[in-house]
């Protein structure tokens, strides 16, 4: 239940942050110049600020420190201001002077919402990793290759605890939709993805798999070796996943942490002996 009301609101928030942005592109685009991640702590002070074009022309270098710094932030200020003001300064085309007010109401609401989410997020976050970090099998999934400890919540959240749900790896992945799906009909054979699938679980998954190449010697190998045979970069990371899927199931049901050598040793090259 906390796994997935955190990613809800997760999803809230993407929400919002996409309307901000589509707002900001209509009357005010140098803001979308000053900010990458309209949902940051820096956004959302120097907006809530400085709603308009004509508000941000105004900000002072000190102004504009001073909200950064009440935002939280507590590295870099004076750089960060000013990239900030050199980037609200760009010439930009203006809306009306009425439309831009009605947009500046709306984006001041926006960032209010947005900053609330956060809040809670962060609440939810701290919620679920008290209880996930109670669960007998947490340092099972935190030994895994990629998993923090809410990616973590999420997938066990999803699959389950009950050991004798899924009577072997297979039956797991095909719950987590990263088995593929083979079709047969008469000469014809095509292996598809699963669309019929665990939306959360599949997502989860996803994002295990993207943070497991950078995590695990043996998941980057074994992604690479996809992209060489030809898979685009979703199809090898499904295929990764898929991999990962079981290797978990595997440590669940030994009760043993991951090990990368035991994980992968099989699918490392072996010296041809022959070559000598």
């Amino acid at each position: 239940m906390l796994a997935r009301a955190h990613q809800n609101l997760i999803w809230v928030r993407t929400r919002h942050t996409n309307g901000l942005r589509s707002a900001l592109r209509e009357y005010y685009p140098a803001a979308l110049e000053a900010f990458d991640d309209l949902a940051d702590r820096d956004a959302l002070a120097i907006l809530g600020r400085a709603p308009t074009p004509v508000d941000a022309q105004h900000l002072s270098l000190s102004k504009i420190r001073s909200a950064l710094k009440a935002a939280g932030r507590q590295r870099n200020l004076d750089t960060r201001a000013q990239n900030i003001q050199t980037a609200l300064r760009t010439p930009q085309l203006t809306a009306p002077a009425a439309v831009t007010a009605a947009f500046a109401a709306t984006t001041r609401a926006t960032v209010g919402i947005i900053a609330e989410l956060n809040h809670q997020i962060a609440e939810l976050e701290a919620e679920l990793a008290t209880h996930f970090e109670t669960h007998p099998d947490a340092d099972i999934y935190l030994s895994q290759p990629g998993l923090g400890v809410i990616l973590s919540a999420r997938v066990l959240g999803e699959f389950g605890d009950d050991p004798n749900r899924y009577t072997d790896a297979k039956s797991r992945k095909n719950y987590a939709g990263t088995s593929p799906l083979t079709v047969a009909s008469g000469k014809k054979r095509a292996v598809l993805a699963r669309h019929v699938r665990n939306r959360r679980v599949y997502d989860a998954i996803d994002q295990w798999a993207f943070c497991a190449l950078t995590t695990s010697p043996g998941a980057r190998t074994f992604y690479d070796q996809r992209r060489a045979a030809g898979d685009l970069h979703h199809q090898a990371l499904r295929a990764l996943g898929n991999r990962l899927v079981g290797i978990l199931h595997g440590c669940l049901r030994h009760r043993t942490a991951y090990s990368e050598h035991t994980a992968w040793a099989h699918r490392q090259p072996t010296p041809d002996t022959r070559a000598a």
